[in-house]
């Protein structure tokens, strides 16, 4: 859900059962600019690198040659999210990628460590081989919501799919991982002390550090590039009316992420404060690569709740400046290690369907 989260537009999750861990998919590349919109000025050599499915939360390896992504395609006997790593293809070239977690429950946020040699992601496959129930929305007014499943922990797995070690085992939710960009630490949201709330974990002797405590969902963090701030989507109930719809989902282990904003703190989780207040969903905020400005998914021009498009806002609040266009989806942004290229996932040139797809390109200031 992150991070994990799953699309508003129903691009709902993406988790997979699949056998062969070693099986490459590929698909044609197009090479040109028309997967852009007029519009975007900021994109440059648009590729499409996925076909098909529900494809998400593309993330770069630290040295830039790899990508690890969440991918959900029944066609392909890929019922609910599964982890999938593939290298960055030359221009006009094909994506090629293999399954890399275990095929058997759900997974999510997967992110790689800094050798470039493995990948921790979040996965239910201890409590069941099966993919976990979806909830039933007409039970709660047909809300959007999201599965808090307690199964998921959080998992470090070599490039051939491994699991090399169990990194959470609390009784709740824990997924949502990203690292620091020194590879030390892990940040994840976790249910386990009652609420959704962040923590940071020493990935050399597992020591760990509450870093939120105000009621609400904290989820989806990200360290700057320069490692002194984090950045993530929160909710804050305040009425009665809100904080007990939240309390009594998150007591069946859901949450409503249709009210969400964006929050900066130091490192540590010292000086934390609200960055937008636009209202509705705005989430999947990362530093850019200046560790100063920010950019983030947001539905909040549009009362319907969609499309979603990229914006980019100082880490002020000033400056706002809408970046894609896409009549449906655009999300889960990730600049390259070296802040010349964007990574993005979209339900631009889907013939039509549902399907989010994951799309490179070059950045333009």
């Amino acid at each position: 859900m992150k991070k994990s989260i799953i699309p508003f537009l129903g691009m709902l999750s993406i988790l997979a059962a699949c056998n062969n861990s070693s099986k490459i998919e590929k698909a044609a590349t197009p090479a040109t600019d028309s997967l852009r919109y007029p519009e975007e000025s900021h994109f440059k050599n648009i590729q499409q690198l996925t076909y098909g499915g529900d494809n998400a939360e593309a993330y770069w390896s630290f040295d830039g040659k790899m990508l690890v992504f969440q991918r959900t395609n029944p066609k392909d006997g890929i019922p609910c999210d599964q982890i999938f790593i593939g290298k960055i293809p030359k221009p006009g070239k094909p994506f090629e990628y293999k399954l890399l977690s275990t095929g058997k429950g759900r997974t999510t946020c997967a992110f790689f460590t800094k050798d470039n040699k493995h990948v921790i992601y979040a996965s239910t496959h201890l409590g069941s081989e099966a993919c976990p129930p979806t909830p039933d929305r007409a039970k709660y007014g047909n809300k959007y919501i999201w599965p808090l499943y307690s199964s998921f922990d959080i998992f470090m797995a070599d490039l051939d799919g491994k699991i090399v070690k169990q990194l959470t085992n609390s009784k709740g939710y824990d997924a949502e991982a990203t690292l620091s960009p020194d590879g030390k630490k892990m940040i994840y949201t976790s249910t386990k002390d009652g609420d959704i709330e962040l923590y940071i974990m020493d990935l050399e002797n597992g020591s760990e550090k509450r870093i939120t405590n105000t009621l609400g969902y904290d989820g989806g963090a990200w360290f700057s590039p320069d490692g002194t701030k984090l950045i993530w989507r929160a909710s804050r109930p305040k009425t009665e009316v809100e904080i007990k719809e939240y309390k009594d989902l998150l007591s069946e282990n859901l949450v409503a992420p249709t009210n969400m904003e964006v929050w900066v703190s130091n490192a540590d989780g010292s000086n934390a404060r609200q960055i937008t207040s636009y209202g509705q969903a705005n989430w999947a905020p990362a530093y850019m690569p200046d560790s100063k400005r920010i950019i983030f998914a947001s539905n909040h021009e549009y009362k319907r709740g969609f499309p979603f498009n990229l914006y980019t806002i100082n880490e002020d609040g000033t400056n706002l400046q809408k970046i894609s266009r896409d009549k449906g989806f655009d999300a889960f942004p990730m600049f390259s290690p070296n802040g010349k290229k964007i990574i993005f996932c979209s339900n631009r040139n889907n013939g039509g369907t549902r399907d989010t797809n994951v799309f490179l390109a070059d950045w333009v200031e």
